[in-house]
């Protein structure tokens, strides 16, 4: 029997898994790297091991470290979480070498199926020709990873003239991200949906298929929204796809939880790859047949038989994932201070975060995935939207408007949606809608919080006025205070209060929850800016200046570029890594660089000058 479990990770995942332990009476051990010694797997687990690390990004792919830290702690287990070296064979015959047990497949079903172009050819489906050979005919291509996933090391080409380019990101991208940067090429089929299939095996010869699930929804190829089952499939193509899965499964002797992934088009699948790990999606899985696939893997790690076969599915479960990334800046990962997370309901939360805790720029920008599980998939969507539309998330700014928006949406709602949605729909989902009267609610508020020291002491006819930044622009607010509380112009001023505002407007009452953060204001789902009543007129920086959107590393800059070297708009310049995803840096505009301050291996914090373009 297993007693106690060093999990491999940190963050989200580790959190999940040590809830499962809890439950099982299994003590845990969480490992950490030096910006993570506060984080909340470590601070949640029974024991926290230091693991060292020439960088941040190298520590969790340490494997020695990590079996040396389970052997320090009395640890007997080892359960890999998904990332890092969760899919290394290499990492898994250590563990067991040292005599602990792996909570994951055996070393050689890893080394069979890691590789992408391995795994194709186990099954008889030979990839695409070698990236030397691509030519114009063949576009357009999709460059992967051969390890890993995540859309980490993922590139779609459609122009002969772009793929060496594309081909050294997604080698350094993949690279830094899993410890291995080999690359391939497959055809990219535009209008796809990405279809996978749950199995778990255990160590008697049972396989289960778990059903479907469809991630389609994804951008930059990171999966966006999950929800199991695959809607709109056929009952023939549902059974196809099992089919394959476990034979995959079979065909490399695999034990535990893992995830074959297809594309589908039209009535065809196509085989991508098969996961062996869980994946980040599994909890819609969980939700739908009732179990939990952490403890699974664990039972079948201990030597236990699963039952003949799986539960019955019931209903249905849809999952988004939140992150802290700004539509405004090109889906930058932002870094703060997470001052309150809440999602109301009976939504499952899996963070990896607490209130109060920071959001770091070494890392995934995942802040939580929130699922709701319901008799219908409409009824789960519903409930779904409708919570994250109501959450607290008061910190970094996130993609909650996204993804509340394309849960709704039409093409979504009806099980029409492949791939290219966010391609074709991106911009209209996150055009700034921000609540016009929340600026007034920030400003009544902070005027009533602030009566309580003095406040109010002005005459009854002087307008108070109040500027605010969101997501549209500067708001600027005017409003007055009477014998019998405040007025402003166009709304009635129902009550005030420091945390809550109650507004009616042409007869219809709402509330306003407000609060505030030093100058950052947050008015139910509305973030804002308090501004100086009176803006410094003195530009910040001289005109064409490139500021660091994030803060990250400069892992290289374009070549040949030096100052005085002539540049178009949107040429890439400079490439910055922030939470293991590299972001291209362009040109704002064609001119002249007349100043480089970036430079390789360079740490940067946002707003830092990275270069000046003046215009030509």
């Amino acid at each position: 029997m297993i007693t106690t479990v060093l999990v491999a990770n940190r963050g989200e995942i580790a959190c999940r898994i040590f809830r499962t332990c809890r439950t099982l009476g299994i003590r845990t051990v969480a490992v950490h790297s030096d910006p993570d010694e506060n984080a909340l797997h470590a601070r949640v687990a029974d024991a926290a091991v230091r693991l060292p690390g020439a960088t941040p990004a190298e520590t969790y792919l340490r494997g020695e470290a990590l079996v040396a830290a389970a052997l320090a702690a009395g640890a007997d287990a080892v359960h890999p979480g998904y990332g890092f070296l969760s899919e290394n064979a290499g990492f898994a015959r250590a563990v067991q070498d040292a005599g602990l047990t792996w909570i994951g497949p055996p070393p050689e079903a890893i080394e069979a199926m890691a590789s992408k172009t391995r795994a194709k050819r186990l099954l008889g489906i030979e990839p695409m020709k070698p990236v030397k050979e691509v030519t114009e005919a063949d576009l357009p291509v999709l460059v992967k990873a051969a390890a890993g996933g995540g859309g980490r090391g993922m590139r779609v080409v459609r122009r002969l003239a772009d793929l060496d380019a594309e081909l050294a990101a997604a080698r350094a991208e993949a690279a830094s991200a899993f410890g291995d940067g080999e690359v391939f090429t497959e055809p990219y089929v535009e209008r796809g949906r990405h279809v996978e299939v749950q199995i778990l095996a255990d160590t008697h010869g049972t396989v289960w298929t778990l059903g479907t699930r469809d991630c389609s929804l994804q951008r930059r190829h990171q999966k966006v929204i999950e929800e199991a089952p695959a809607p709109g499939l056929t009952e023939e193509l549902t059974r196809e796809l099992r089919t394959v899965a476990e034979r995959a499964a079979r065909a490399v002797g695999y034990t535990g939880a893992g995830t074959v992934e297809f594309l589908v088009a039209g009535a065809r699948a196509h085989f991508l790859e098969m996961n062996t790990r869980l994946q980040v999606e599994h909890p819609v899985t969980e939700a739908v047949y009732g179990v939990d696939l952490v403890a699974e893997q664990i039972r079948v790690a201990e030597g236990h038989a699963l039952a003949a076969g799986p539960p019955p599915a019931r209903g249905h479960a849809v999952e988004a994932r939140l992150y802290a990334e700004d539509p405004a800046r090109g889906w930058a990962p932002r870094t703060g201070r997470l001052h309150r997370l809440a999602v109301p309901g009976t939504v499952r939360l899996d963070t990896g975060y607490a209130d109060g805790d920071d959001i770091g720029v070494h890392y995934d920008p995942l802040l939580a995935k929130a699922v709701a599980h319901a008799p219908t998939r409409a009824e789960a969507i519903r409930a779904l939207a409708g919570a994250l539309e109501r959450a607290v998330i008061h910190g970094p700014v996130t993609n909650r408007d996204l993804l509340v928006r394309s849960l709704r949406h039409e093409e979504f709602v009806s099980g029409r949606m492949d791939t290219g949605f966010y391609g074709r729909h991106l911009a209209a989902l996150t055009r700034p809608e921000p609540d016009p009267h929340a600026p007034l609610a920030a400003a009544l508020a902070d005027a009533c919080g602030r009566s309580r020291f003095g406040g109010w002491r002005n005459l009854p006819s002087q307008p108070q006025t109040k500027r605010y930044a969101m997501a549209d622009g500067e708001h600027e607010v005017r409003y007055r205070h009477t014998r019998t509380g405040p007025e402003a112009d166009g709304v009635r001023v129902v009550r005030t209060a420091p945390g809550l505002v109650v507004l009616e407007t042409d007869g219809v009452r709402r509330s306003y929850e407000v609060a505030r953060y030093g100058d950052r204001v947050y008015v139910n789902a509305t973030a804002l800016t308090a501004l100086p009543r009176f803006p410094d007129p003195a530009p910040r920086h001289a005109p064409g200046s490139l500021l660091a959107p994030m803060p990250g590393t400069v892992v290289r800059v374009a070549e040949g570029l030096t100052e005085g070297t002539p540049v178009r708009a949107g040429q890439p310049l400079l490439w910055l890594e922030a939470m293991k995803m590299e972001h291209e840096i362009t040109a704002p505009a064609t001119g002249t660089l007349t100043d480089l301050r970036a430079a390789p291996g360079q740490q940067v914090t946002v707003g830092s000058l990275l270069a000046v373009v003046r215009d030509a």
